[in-house]
């Protein structure tokens, strides 16, 4: 599955020529909507918008640009994600494709991370990816801006 936008909905088209599969796209996976900062540079914003700018890196809620808050794109976007994952087979895999900003905010909620700490995870690389699992306790992060074929991870808390 992936957002409907242009530059994922063309990932998830390569991905889907590769397994054959079909790509279920959903405008709920889209990036944050970052109101007036939409189109700016990061020097731009912080010209004009710099409390605002500042507030958000020290983790304050804002709607950057009147936009959408991280908790609003993860209230979104994370049922979505948890919809499709309940419906796998077991041992299936899900592949989504979306944007950085939706992603470290959907992973967040679904680690339970409270939005302050959601931050912490970093960025993510065009066309990298993150690995979750289900562990005994709920999701897991396996592996975070990988650029490589994800590798099984073993471990005695398997």
């Amino acid at each position: 599955m992936a957002s409907d936008l242009r530059r994922a909905a063309a990932t998830a088209a390569e991905l889907a020529a590769v397994t054959g599969l079909a790509v279920v796209h959903d405008a709920g996976l889209r990036e944050t909507y970052a109101g007036a900062w939409q189109g700016l540079t990061h020097e731009e914003i912080v010209e004009r918008y710099g409390e605002q700018y500042a507030a958000w890196k020290r983790g304050e809620p804002v709607r950057r640009g009147g936009g959408e808050l991280e908790t609003e794109v993860a209230d979104r976007a994370a049922p979505v994600v948890l919809g499709h994952a309940e419906k796998l087979p077991d041992g299936g895999t899900l592949v989504v494709v979306s944007h950085g900003g939706t992603i470290r905010t959907t992973i967040g909620r679904l680690l339970g991370l409270e939005a302050h700490h959601w931050e912490g995870l970093g960025g993510l690389t065009n066309c990298c990816w993150s690995v979750l699992g289900e562990g005994a306790r709920g999701w897991r992060l396996l592996e975070h801006n990988a650029g490589t074929l994800p590798e099984p991870v073993l471990g005695d808390d398997t």
